[in-house]
Parts: C-alpha cells; structure tokens; sequence
C-alpha cells in the first residue's frame, strides 16, 4: 500500500494536458458556433435592408458587434446578401482557418 502513495496526483498531472486541449477545442467549437449564428443575423439584416432599398452593407455591417465587423465581409448580388466571418481563435495560428458563410435573399 504504500508504493501507491501519490498515484492520484500523478494521474492527474497526465490528465491535465488532455482536459487543457479538450478545453480549448470546446471553445473554438462555441466561437465558430457564435460566429455562425452572427453571420446569419447579419445577412438577415442586409436583405431586409435590400428590400427596403437601403444599403445593404452598411445594415448587415451594423447588425454585428464591434469584433465581428472588423472579420467580416459582405457581398450583394442581386437580391442576396452573403456575409462571411472569420471566429475568433484562442490560438493565433488557426485565426484564418476558419470560416463561417451566411446567405439571405430577397424575391424579387
């Protein structure tokens, strides 16, 4: 019994790089998810604008917060909006791999 003295220390020691990147892993997932849904809201934003003929960009622009307009990009054409966003990353090195695409559309 008393070679095993310390071993729950030492589990979880080798545990711990194993939780750190499943942590983070997790939290990318919500930031893309995140991501996701602003996209959306904001292409939204854009064709409603479109079919009250206002600026489309400048409306889905304003329909995402202060750090989401800066990863953004929107397109019109024709009577859809597509806004696309890069998620914020806890890891500098996967800032532009990924992307999120949002489109919405108008009839004519």
């Amino acid at each position: 019994m008393r070679g095993e003295r310390g071993q729950a220390a030492v589990e979880l020691l080798g545990a711990l790089p194993v939780l750190f990147v499943f942590g983070l892993a997790l939290a990318q997932l919500l930031a893309v998810g995140y991501s996701v849904v602003l996209a959306g809201n904001a292409a939204e934003a854009g064709a409603l604008a479109l079919a009250a003929r206002a600026d489309p960009e400048a409306s889905a622009r304003s329909a995402l917060p202060g750090w989401g307009r800066a990863r953004a990009t929107v397109g019109v054409d024709g009577g859809r909006v597509t806004v696309r966003m890069h998620p914020p990353s806890l890891i500098s090195a996967f800032e532009r791999r990924f992307e999120v695409r949002s489109t919405a559309s108008v009839a004519p």
